[in-house]
């Protein structure tokens, strides 16, 4: 109490509808009122909520799995009494399972009054996932949607010798034997809340001791449940940071004598994950925390503690050391030779934050414009090696090419206090596609634009156009462009959703044909003998002169149109044939583009022949026939015409 009502009446007023659910509620002893309002809202509720009074158990893990055993439903559901679901979690949690056939299903959990909820997990729905290949391990709580099948066929229950920790040997298991597990990141399913008098058991759970107890049997469920190799080092990982993290907070805390015996144990228990090949997963200051662990370094992890709940503070990162072409943060004895700690455990070379921005990306015929700044945080930028990256996406053919090196005066005075600046950070690029292939024009394909950014001897890549200014449209920009004998397709285009740029040659994904149509023709206004063709293109631009309607006679004759248009880029274009320069035949005929093609639409039945005098005879120009372009020219025939006039 007082948070238990609004966490029942969440469930009960669920949308998956009553009929659907049963509440079991475990009164552990409280002394609070909780058990006349669980009775109260039996009463309420008596179809849906069973209440079950118990003596105090010591902590969480006897009343869920009280609960556990009494269980009926497909899924069950684990809520603490302080929280709460929102109205439509469990009908989209269920229907996520049932969907995708998953075994677990994690609803995205939002903090309240100041908790803090996992969020690395919930970054985008994922339908079916397993826990090697995501992020879910970083959440082991049980408030989770799991498959009462699983649980029941790996006998799992929660143990009650433990006060904290009791539930990473429930979930941990579970996750890892799980036919697939579902992440639904959309909704807000949990509502995860802070007591104001902070009573969460994991809140006012202290010391080093209760997290002694259960990290070597968290470290032993690893060992035995999961085989050595890449899916025991991602699991491994969150243990040896997140435990490790939260186990040094409460060692400082502790008498010396209680601190040398804790790191001691700490050692040992973490001994069998921790191994050199972990270090390309772990941050820099995971790495220096381990090694001090490991070598039962004690004043050193004191004052690394200190130093990491200082930096907590500050809005200014940790300045670097550039050396040999690596980047080294100035944590705690850095290169101390009393110490001995090696400068792996330091390195950040593979972490440094890239910032970029472009300022203009557009294409001008053949040629690829670009502008904009990068630079590696922290990196101050002095002998700037910057180059720009195209690489093919399916072949992975790359081409690397030289910016221009432009000023930045003031770049970064808006971060870490303005400490660092990055005055030279600025670039600009013109790619030419005719002769970006070392010499040769790019082959056809995806080409992903990146920014190799280099200061002091260190490279980093990053893919660049997410981040641009607000003139820079995202859409995709189609061009036509030609180059000697040879016109091909070229959108400069940004990828769905991370808006990186990429220049599509040759129709990859960006057709032409879509993108022009002619759905009119009719006698010019006012030209009764020139046949319009009116139509749309969306192209951003094309040669001039290339569009034309080209006509042909069927014995040989040819003649061309071009089409006359407001600008070069897109819009309404008109072509004009006049048919009083057409020799007599039956005339057919496309609109084309360089090597491509378009129907011309039919001439409607119902429009009138055009008539003119041709050296003083008579012509007309009629349809020639029914469902597709054709144009009779002819002479009119003087001794048919007379007879059709005196037979009517």
């Amino acid at each position: 109490m007082p948070y238990l009502t609004r966490c029942i009446t969440s469930v009960a007023e669920q949308s998956i509808g009553q009929d659907a659910l049963e509440i079991l509620a475990i009164n552990d002893g409280s002394t609070d009122g909780t058990g006349e309002e669980l009775d109260r809202l039996a009463s309420e509720y008596p179809a849906l909520l069973r209440v079950f009074h118990q003596e105090n158990s010591g902590g969480p893990s006897a009343p869920r799995n009280k609960g556990l055993d009494h269980a009926r439903g497909t899924f069950v559901f684990f809520l603490d009494a302080d929280d709460y679901l929102g109205p439509e979690a469990l009908e989209r949690m269920v229907a996520m399972a049932e969907t995708n056939g998953t075994d677990i299903v994690l609803g995205k959990m939002v903090g309240v009054g100041g908790r803090g909820a996992p969020t690395s997990m919930f970054r985008r729905n994922e339908p079916r996932t397993d826990v090697f290949s995501s992020r879910v391990y970083w959440t082991l709580n049980p408030m989770k949607l799991f498959r009462r099948e699983l649980l029941e066929r790996l006998e799992l229950r929660f143990p009650t010798d433990l006060k904290i920790g009791e539930d990473q040997l429930f979930v941990g298991p579970a996750y890892v034997h799980a036919d697939g597990i579902s992440v639904l990141a959309d909704y807000d399913c949990l509502f995860w809340v802070e007591r104001e008098d902070s009573g969460n058991i994991t809140l006012r759970t202290g010391g080093c001791e209760p997290r002694l107890r259960f990290l070597p049997r968290v470290v032993d469920m690893l060992l035995e449940q999961v085989p050595p190799g890449p899916g025991r080092d991602h699991l491994a990982h969150r243990h040896l940071t997140v435990e490790v993290q939260q186990l040094l907070g409460h060692l400082v805390h502790e008498p010396r004598a209680e601190q040398e015996k804790s790191l001691a144990r700490l050692a040992e228990i973490i001994t069998p994950l921790w191994h050199e090949g972990l270090n390309d997963r772990l941050s820099a200051m995971a790495r220096l925390r381990l090694h001090l662990v490991r070598h039962t370094m004690l004043d050193e992890l004191l004052e690394l503690v200190r130093f990491e709940g200082e930096l907590a503070k500050t809005s200014v990162a940790t300045p670097l050391l550039i050396d040999g072409g690596r980047a080294y943060a100035r944590y705690p004895y850095l290169r101390d030779p009393s110490r001995g700690i090696p400068d792996s455990c330091y390195d950040v070379t593979r972490q440094l934050g890239v910032r970029h921005h472009v300022t203009r990306a557009e294409l001008r015929g053949t040629v690829l414009h670009l502008a904009g700044h990068g630079y590696l945080h922290r990196v101050a930028t002095d002998d700037v090696s910057t180059e720009l990256v195209l690489r093919e996406r399916d072949s992975g053919t790359e081409h690397r090419l030289p910016v221009t090196p432009t000023a930045t005066p003031g770049l970064g005075e808006e971060e870490d206090e303005g400490r660092y600046r990055y005055d030279q950070a600025g670039f600009e690029a013109s790619v030419d596609i005719t002769t970006a292939g070392g010499g040769a024009p790019l082959p056809d394909g995806l080409w992903d634009i990146f920014l190799a950014i280099g200061a002091q001897g260190i490279s980093r890549e990053v893919r660049i156009g997410s981040k641009r200014d607000a003139g820079i449209s995202g859409a995709a920009a189609t061009h036509v462009v030609g180059h000697g004998d040879e016109t091909r397709a070229v959108t400069l285009y940004t990828t769905k959703p991370h808006g990186n740029l990429t220049l599509d040659i040759g129709e990859r994904k960006h057709a032409v044909l879509p993108r022009l149509g002619v759905p009119m023709v009719r006698w010019a206004p006012g030209a009764s003998t020139e046949l319009e063709f009116a139509g749309r293109c969306t192209l951003a631009s094309f040669p001039d002169g290339a569009l034309a309607v080209h006509l042909e006679d069927g014995r040989g004759g040819t003649a061309v149109f071009p089409a006359r248009t407001a600008s070069r880029s897109g819009g309404d274009f008109v072509v004009r044939v006049p048919v009083t320069e057409l020799p007599a035949g039956l005339w057919t005929g496309r609109l084309r583009l360089g090597p491509w093609s378009w129907d011309l639409p039919p001439i409607p039945a119902g429009l009138a022949p055009a008539k003119w005098r041709r050296r003083g005879l008579p012509w007309y120009a009629k349809p020639g026939r029914d469902q597709e372009f054709a144009l009779q020219v002819a002479r009119t025939d003087l001794v048919r015409a007379v007879k059709r006039r005196l037979t009517s």
